[in-house]
């Protein structure tokens, strides 16, 4: 796995100053409802269809958390909002996650607002909840590689109080934010959904002197092309309750026409 520090190569150590304990892996999640989940793939799926789609990512994403658990000491969390919205998230989360309330009602410095405050408020009931790390990570990477996981919490867990770990999608944006302490500027004044998060966040990481780990792109599955991408590879990936729902509502031969270039 080619990994950079900083900009350069980044061989992953065995051994550290890293005080060890666990590194807490949070998903942003919602429950899956018509309407409300997923609605940047609506069209070209329906309401409904979106919804057994978020479903499934959200059981494959909870699952391959677990699996990366059997490698490194991770522990699986679901960090979802409203206040009260767990009971309806719980039936489509792998079995031991727990969950977090992440709906930004947390004091937070000037400029993290939105969904920034939702991502902080994350790390922050993580940290809370003892462990050495915390990450966030996209509910919309169900065919993520596990190794990428274990080598996020592997090197937090083993690096200093300055190590961040990003992961990058090649739209711009990231599926996955982890770090020692919960470093607020990671998440003031940025423009979210657009192609600048992943490299503002690296300004940001700059700017605070963090020695930043970059794990290899991937990409998630928020528009049509994105989906046809899913629908194309995702029998090369463990993923079975994603490729169970592509079957049911009939995607096998989905395709984008015409897709964005």
């Amino acid at each position: 796995m080619k990994l950079s520090m900083n900009g350069q190569a980044y061989e992953p150590e065995t051994t550290g100053r890293g005080s060890g304990g666990s590194c807490a892996i949070g998903v942003m999640a919602k429950s899956p409802r018509p309407g409300y989940s997923k609605t940047r793939l609506c069209p070209p799926l329906r309401p409904e269809q979106a919804a057994v789609l978020s479903a499934a990512f959200l059981r494959d994403t909870t699952t391959n958390i677990g699996r990366a658990a059997r490698s490194a000491p991770i522990a699986g969390y679901a960090a979802y909002a409203p206040s009260g919205a767990e009971k309806a998230l719980v039936p489509h989360l792998a079995q031991g996650t727990a969950c977090v309330l992440a709906d930004g009602s947390i004091s937070a410095p000037l400029g993290v607002e939105g969904f920034g405050r939702c991502l902080l408020h994350a790390i922050q009931r993580m940290f809370e909840a003892g462990h050495a790390a915390a990450c966030v990570l996209s509910s919309d990477t169900p065919t993520l590689p596990t190794e990428f996981l274990v080598t996020a919490a592997t090197a937090l867990l083993v690096g200093d109080d300055r190590r961040v770990v990003l992961g990058a999608c090649d739209d711009g944006g990231y599926y996955l934010l982890g770090m020692r302490l919960p470093h607020a500027r990671l998440f003031a004044d940025i423009a979210w959904s657009t192609s600048s998060v992943a490299a503002t966040t690296r300004t940001r990481a700059g700017e605070l002197g963090l020695d930043l780990v970059e794990l290899p792109p991937w990409y998630d599955i928020d528009d049509a092309a994105a989906l046809e991408r899913l629908v194309r590879e995702s029998q090369g990936y463990d993923a079975a309750s994603t490729r169970r729902a592509v079957q049911l509502l009939g995607l096998e031969t989905f395709t984008c026409s015409p897709c964005p270039t």
